[in-house]
């Protein structure tokens, strides 16, 4: 496996070679290599967290890169993926909550989008294991209650983990006779595992994405993932979020020698949180309230359709969902026999558009709509009492779809409850206020 990693990080300089010119020709060449620079970090962190876990359970690893201009390159890791562990004479495996068993044909959907031929790698990597079974349950099974019996909650999470775990090993959900893990410690031991193979990939071979901006930076995270709750034996796991971060400039400073690899260790910005399931009226009537202002009548903007929904995860803030739309299609007979179709936008109370005219207007109304969100964030999440000063609001919007507007696919603008609670008090005035909400965007449609 180490080969592996070695041939791909060499591919990977080669790739990064300094780009002297600058012309339009020069440009797409190094928009073109940073795209390769980034499919070849996905598969070198992929096969770095497989190393993690010792290469003990096969699973898919599907990362994915993305850069954005002036923010740095951000690698998704599917992080609910879970041990393979034993159920009956198979095996059984859980990823992203769908399960597999090597006794039965592998099914694929649009989501995991696994092919035949990985599922044929999976079937072959897996048949080793079921000669294995009987010992690994026994061991997984004494390394439980061991762990148990000597590991308090205060110590499993000073070393990364949670109780269930002993040196971040984690054991399944289920055994061969059935008995029941803690589906959220699971999940915290995996994630544990993740962010250790994140840090040294950051570490280690961050710089070598050579043009990135110095104050752009390296991520890697589980965001975009939506919601991620799944179910293991009718347990359901919490909600988690997972980012390791670290800026361009400290990678740079480190190769350089101007800084050891203990202090950038220590630069680099770590989230690892669950979700909190107190009751939170006051987000709840946030949450009311967006669903409200957002609605095809009070609206000049886009506006929503469905559910507006929050989740408030530990030590990192309060994430609103939502999906706004612009229009609504309506389909017209003409005198000919022929069916068109005609777009209204009910928020500015526009007809019988053409598709140009709609997206015409989708892209005007845009930037009014994000400088509006920013100022309905301020105006009414400052009144949140549930948000620790560390913490911060984030609205997380789906965009109405229009094709080729140049506009982002979604947004999130966030601002922390620090500055709220400043706006509050009166000790910022709004104009500070809003310099200091940010807006990430997604790649444009």
């Amino acid at each position: 496996m180490k080969r592996i990693l070695n041939f791909l990080m060499g591919g990977l300089m080669l790739l990064s070679a300094p780009l002297l010119a600058q012309s339009p020709a020069a440009t797409k060449t190094q928009n073109d290599r940073m795209q390769r620079d980034i499919a070849v970090m996905e598969t070198a962190l992929s096969e770095m967290i497989k190393q993690e876990f010792d290469q003990r359970n096969f699973f898919f690893m599907d990362v994915k890169g993305n850069y954005l201009s002036g923010y740095g390159v951000t690698f998704t890791v599917p992080t609910s993926m879970l041990n393979v562990w034993g159920s009956g004479n198979s095996q059984y495996m859980v990823i992203d909550g769908n399960g597999f068993s090597s006794s039965s044909s592998w099914s694929s959907d649009e989501d995991l989008a696994i092919t035949e031929n990985e599922a044929r790698e999976a079937e072959k990597a897996m048949k080793p294991l079921k000669n294995q079974q009987k010992e690994r349950d026994k061991a997984e099974r004494d390394a439980q209650r061991a762990a148990d019996e000597a590991y308090s909650r205060d110590e499993a999470i000073a070393a990364g983990g949670y109780p269930g775990s002993r040196n971040n090993i984690g054991v399944g959900v289920a055994t061969t006779r059935g008995k029941r893990y803690n589906s959220d410690s699971l999940n915290a031991i995996n994630n544990a595992k993740i962010i250790k193979a994140a840090k040294t990939f950051i570490a280690d071979y961050g710089d070598m994405l050579s043009q990135l901006g110095q104050e752009e930076r390296i991520i890697v995270t589980n965001r975009s993932q939506g919601n991620n709750e799944f179910w293991m034996y009718g347990q359901k796991a919490k909600r988690s979020l997972l980012s390791v971060e670290a800026k361009k400039s400290d990678l740079t400073a480190f190769r350089q020698g101007k800084i050891t690899r203990d202090q950038l260790m220590a630069k680099i910005k770590v989230v690892n949180s669950v979700s909190s399931e107190k009751a939170e009226p006051d987000m709840e009537l946030l949450v009311s309230i967006f669903n409200r202002l957002y609605q095809s009548d009070l609206s000049k903007t886009f506006y929503v359709q469905g559910n507006t929904y929050y989740e408030h995860l530990t030590d990192f803030g309060a994430i609103v969902h939502m999906q706004v739309y612009s229009s609504n299609t309506n389909y017209a007979v003409d005198r000919d026999g022929e069916t068109r179709t005609l777009l209204s936008m009910p928020t500015v109370g526009l007809q019988n558009l053409s598709q140009e005219e709609r997206d015409k207007k989708v892209k005007e109304l845009y930037p009014v709509f994000e400088s509006e969100l920013k100022e309905n964030m301020l105006d009414y999440g400052r009144t949140l009492k549930s948000l620790n000063d560390n913490e911060q609001l984030i609205v997380d919007v789906t965009l109405t779809k229009c094709k080729g507007c140049g506009i982002p696919a979604k947004i999130e603008v966030a601002v922390k409850a620090s500055v709220l609670k400043d706006f509050n008090a009166g000790k910022i005035d709004r104009n500070s206020a809003l310099s200091k909400v940010e807006v990430t965007k997604a790649a444009n449609q």
